[in-house]
């Protein structure tokens, strides 16, 4: 394998509602069982408590039980980990995307399109910054589910012969009765990207009724499925091509002709 090479680990899962202790016991249960190295593991939106606007219930605080939870775990698998928790501060109430080191540093991006068909957007704060995360030579957008929804706020950038990510990353809890538009979106913010891009979805049904298809995939700059996961529990985990990534962008540079604009947030 080239050492430019990332290994990812998808873990597609159920998620107990609203139940802390159990989901991260669960997910550490799973993260045991990834036996060949990796560099990055991706986690559902909300994964430990599936996706809920119940603020008063589920809310943790940055130093709660979920955020140590990705601390330990980061440190102990020595590689990245993402996912999203339901947070709540002074200023209120986040769908908080955090990507945690091995060395227990991290960075968070708060969600930018809230649900309209839920409380989200009534009970929570809105994002209005994206960050870029850097694991060797990749540099990662990491986004929240109904993101993948909006392209111009996912909308990869060239400037100086220098591409802004190479990956987008969705941890999500999508419903079955959109499954189709689940695939459709991801290949597309691919093809138009000219970058990986990773969802990650949950299966079974959540406190609401609502029920999930799981369909966690990850799709190549071309918009080929290099891998993807049923309805069931599954960790799923590929490598990502540096080479074959460079290659399709220097032979089909439209990145050059890309166009600049300016998001109002």
């Amino acid at each position: 394998m080239n050492k430019k090479d990332l290994n990812i680990v998808l873990l597609q899962s159920d998620i107990f509602w609203e139940d802390i202790v159990k989901n991260l016991a669960h997910f550490s249960m799973l993260i045991k069982e990834i036996r060949e190295p990796v560099d990055l593991v991706i986690l559902p939106e909300m994964f430990s408590t599936g996706f809920t606007t119940n603020i008063v219930r589920c809310a943790e605080p940055m130093d709660g039980p979920s955020m140590r939870f990705l601390r330990e775990t980061a440190g102990t698998k020595g590689c990245m980990i993402v996912g999203s928790l339901l947070i709540g501060e002074e200023t209120g109430f986040y769908n908080r995307l955090v990507c945690m080191s091995p060395d227990g540093t991290f960075q968070a991006y708060n969600k930018r399109h809230l649900f309209r068909l839920t409380e989200e957007y009534k009970v929570m704060r809105s994002g209005d910054k994206k960050i870029i995360i850097q694991k060797g030579d990749w540099h990662i957008l990491p986004l929240v589910c109904y993101d993948l929804r909006f392209p111009v706020w996912s909308k990869n950038s060239f400037q100086n012969g220098k591409y802004e990510y190479d990956i987008l990353v969705y941890p999500s809890n999508w419903p079955r009765s959109r499954a189709h538009v689940w695939k459709s979106l991801l290949i597309a913010r691919a093809i138009e990207n000219q970058a990986y891009v990773v969802g990650v979805n949950r299966i079974g049904p959540d406190g609401y009724g609502t029920r999930h298809a799981g369909n966690s995939m990850v799709v190549d700059p071309k918009g080929n499925i290099l891998a993807e996961a049923g309805d069931r529990e599954e960790i799923l985990q590929t490598t990502l091509s540096m080479e074959e990534l460079i290659l399709f962008r220097e032979s089909f540079k439209i990145g050059l002709d890309w166009d600049r604009f300016i998001i109002e947030t």
